[in-house]
This record gives structure tokens, sequence and C-alpha cells, in this order.
């Protein structure tokens, strides 16, 4: 049983960017934040990520799958191992399928055996329960950004924008009690953020991501491109809605008859300016937009994201958060949410049926 109060938990994410292993630990009751701690950061090296990459888009009993599953678990288990005094660990996992109206997706990376390695309890398998009740299963660190906006005494209404390899926004009303509460949150994906992006700079010149958007300044955006990729279906979905990493891998063929600098610049554009269309999905407008993931290090990336949206653009650092850490504290408080039986999804973030507690808890025998 987890004692009662605020704990110290673990929570770890390895992103669709497939970079590495994330770890970070938060001290929580599961409603509220009392303090971060900690944080360790494995990356995968390249010929793991070839092997993760190879894996992307199968199902448990794909070729490479376990492989690849191996390699997951693997990285998590060191990184996860630098940590004392932990109650219990949240780990997400590595997605590679998310087939959200099929109901059903798949993370590689069991919790049963990172908990018998590491002797702790893990909490795992976030998003299939919320999926049996007919939610997207995905996003699901709305809870914990409420939770955040909370922290740092938010009064107006905000949003917080994730740029990885997909983009996810969840709108925050921080004048409710409750995640789920009715109009407290509304949550989706936006659309591409920096898996095209990613996957171009790897293809062209050998580079895992365009470091300070260096190439992406250097070149002219095609708002062709920028248009056919809003006027697709998924951007006149009402949300909540999800999506899979590849589900917009096409962009990358779109620019391929454009220099390295105009493609790069033209997939940092389609970044953009598929938060600044999914802002139009708010209840109404965020007083600001906290950027975290890695496209806020990306400074044309974010410049873009100012132009296009007509608001203040801020990382998260500047409100005391860690943009770096942030996913893998979210499954750390939502570990402790499942622990304590508290809802980790809502209508309102994933389009379940009623808020609900995903995650299922492993114990080391």
């Amino acid at each position: 049983m987890l004692k009662s109060g605020a704990v110290r938990a673990l929570g770890t994410m390895s992103g669709t960017s497939l970079d590495g292993v994330d770890a970070a630990v938060i001290v929580t009751d599961g409603v509220t934040i009392a303090a971060f701690g900690e944080t360790a950061y494995r990356p995968y090296t390249a010929p793991e990520r070839a092997t993760i990459a190879a894996a992307l888009g199968r199902w448990p009993d794909g070729d490479g799958v376990e492989a690849a599953a191996e390699i997951v678990e693997a990285a998590h288990a060191q990184v996860m191992a630098g940590f004392d005094d932990i109650a219990l660990a949240g780990v997400h996992g590595q997605t590679l399928a998310h087939e959200p109206n099929g109901g059903r997706t798949h993370q590689a990376g069991s919790g049963a055996v990172l908990a018998e390695v590491l002797g702790l309890p893990v909490v795992w398998d976030f998003r299939s329960a919320d999926m049996r009740l007919g939610g997207q299963g995905a996003p699901l660190a709305p809870f914990f950004h409420f939770a955040c906006a909370k922290w740092i005494g938010a009064e107006a209404p905000l949003a917080v924008v994730n740029l990885g390899g997909v983009g996810n926004l969840t709108w925050i009303d921080p004048a409710f009690a409750r995640p789920e509460d009715p109009g407290a949150l509304l949550a989706f994906d936006t659309g591409p953020a920096n898996a095209p992006l990613n996957d171009l700079m790897q293809d062209r010149v050998g580079q895992a991501c365009d470091h300070d958007g260096a190439l992406a300044a250097r070149g002219q955006v095609d708002e062709a491109v920028v248009a056919a990729m809003l006027a697709q279906p998924y951007f006149l979905r009402m949300p909540p809605k999800s999506l899979d990493r590849n589900d917009f891998a096409g962009l990358v063929g779109r620019v391929a008859d454009l220099g390295d600098a105009d493609a790069a610049a033209t997939l940092t554009a389609c970044a953009a300016a598929a938060v600044a269309r999914g802002l139009e999905h708010c209840p109404q407008p965020p007083s600001r937009l906290l950027i975290t993931g890695g496209g806020r290090l990306n400074r044309v990336m974010m410049r873009m994201l100012a132009q296009r949206s007509g608001l203040p653009v801020i990382p998260v650092e500047e409100v005391g958060l860690n943009g770096d850490m942030l996913e893998a504290q979210a499954f750390g408080y939502l570990a402790v949410r499942v622990a304590r039986g508290l809802p980790t999804s809502c209508p309102a973030t994933t389009g379940v049926a009623a808020a609900v507690g995903g995650g299922q808890v492993s114990r080391p025998s």
C-alpha cells in the first residue's frame, strides 16, 4: 500500500522523437505538486534508435518488436536504477503504434519486467483502460498540466503546448478545483511537430534534429505545403482527438523537391501552423502558450508559432518548470493517481465516456 500524503514517485518517458529515456522524481499526493526532485536522461544510441524505428507501426507480434522492447526495458532499467527512496514508478514505455479509432495502442516495455529488475512497484500501460471506454488513449499529460497551472499560480486560462514528435495542446482554466470538472480542461493532438522534421534531418544531413532551427533559419517556407496539410480532415475534427507519430509521415514527401533549408523551414512552419489552427478549438483564447518538448529549443519554430498564433509564446522554464522532464514528471504524478484510485483522463482530454483511471500496477515478487 502507498503511504498517505505526498510520496516520491519516479516517472519515465520515451517520446516519439526516439531520442532516449527521461526520468524524473516528483513529490506529490496525486492532487497537488509538493516538489520536483532529481532527473536523469539516458539517450538511445544510433543502433538502438534504428532498431526501435524499424518497429514503429507494429503491434506486439510484429517483426522486430521483441528486439525493440528489450532495448526499451534495458534503457529504462539503467536510468531508473540511479534513484533512491522511491515509493513507486510510472513507466510510459515507447509507443510503437497507436490507432485510436481502432481502439488499440502499443507501448513497448514491460512494467512487470522493470518491477522485478528494480524491486519497485511500477505503474504502466496507462492508455488501455481509457481506450476500452471509448477514449483516444491520448494525450495523458493534461491532468498533470492542470496541477502545474495550480503550482505556478496561474489565474487566467492558459495553454500548455508540447512540441515533441507529435504536437499536443492542453487548454486549462485554473479557476476549477479538479481537472475532471467539466470546463476545466480541453486537450488534443494538434498535428505533426518534430517527427517529420527529425526524419528529414536524418535522411538528408544525418542529424537527429535541426538544432536551434539553424537549417530552417536559412530557408523559405513553401506555404502551399502548409495549406495542403491544414486542408486534411484531421484539422476539421472537433477534439478530443489524437494521432500516431507516422500519421503525417507523408509531409516529408511533400517537400522532396525543396532544398534542405527550404524543406526544413516548411516542416517547421507546419508544426507551428498546426498549433495555431488548434487554438480555434479552445473555449476561449489562452492568455499565453507555455511550450514544452524539444520544439521550445528551436528558435525558428518558436518564432513561427508566435507569429501564427498572435499570442505570447513562452518556454516553460520561464515559469519554473522543466521542459525536458515535464512528461516524465507527468507519469510519476499519474502513477500516484492510479495507485490512489484517482482518474487520469476524462471526456475533455481523451473523449473517454467518463473520468477514468488508467494503468496497471506491477509489484516485485
